[in-house]
């Protein structure tokens, strides 16, 4: 399991207790941590003595997941934010998904059996329209484009060619694709472009505990669709390379 943090040590006072009490137990967690300034390191630490602590060699949330699935150990990897929103008692239904025959569990508020308790309907619109360009353009049937708790074999890692840990930050304090907030979107293209089995999961997203949301709505949601469009056009020339005719 990998959680990226970035000053929640108040929120994983109370997450990481609830990850390790779900039964059947998990392999590890890992927390990948962002630079924090409010002692999560520490918290972590001491809330969680046999969890594993890592720091992330750039800057961005896509960063600090690829870090994390780098040092995983597991069969499975789970994304699971770690601000409260995510029930650690789903965990067994995601892992269920994959031993069905899933490659990606796809976690989804809006299908059958998930909810919401913090989306907004402006947010909740937004992210319909990008499930019908994503839908579009890469043949899938996402209910949820724009949600982060997934899970997929690790063995898989390979064919989603993330930005390699190891590379330097650019000099000029950019981001590589992939390191930012575009990571579960980046993913969810990628998954569909390998032509992976996709099995989405019903999740119930809940509000978040402390802390304020680094979320913006016009922002992010423009960044999502330059997204969904970079990874289309990422798609159509390796096919085009491959002699791959859809």
């Amino acid at each position: 399991m990998i959680v990226p943090t970035r000053n929640e040590a108040r929120n994983l006072e109370i997450v990481l207790p609830a990850i390790a009490a779900v039964r059947p137990a998990v392999h590890e967690v890992i927390v990948v941590d962002g630079n924090s300034t409010d002692n999560t390191v520490a918290v972590a630490r001491r809330t969680l003595p046999w969890a594993r602590v890592i720091t992330q060699t750039r800057k961005g949330k896509g960063n600090a997941m690829a870090c994390g699935f780098t040092a995983a150990t597991g069969d499975v990897i789970v994304m699971f934010d770690a601000d409260g929103s995510a029930d650690p008692n789903e965990i067994p239904a995601f892992v269920n998904a994959l031993v069905k025959g899933a490659d990606f569990a796809k976690g989804s508020r809006f299908c059958k059996g998930g909810g919401s308790d913090d989306i907004t309907l402006l947010r909740k619109s937004g992210n319909a329209g990008l499930n019908t360009v994503a839908n579009r353009l890469f043949g899938t049937r996402y209910s949820d484009l724009c949600y982060g708790y997934n899970a997929f074999w690790a063995d898989l890692l390979p064919q989603l060619e993330l930005p390699d840990p190891a590379a330097p930050q650019p000099e000029d304090g950019s981001m590589l694709w992939g390191d930012g907030f575009e990571i579960e979107t980046v993913l969810n293209c990628r998954v569909a472009a390998a032509d992976l089995t996709i099995t989405e999961v019903p999740s119930v997203e809940r509000e978040r505990m402390f802390g304020e949301t680094n979320l913006r709505t016009f922002a992010d949601g423009t960044r999502v669709l330059r997204t969904l469009m970079a990874e289309h056009r990422r798609m159509e020339q390796r096919r085009k390379a491959s002699g791959y005719a859809r």
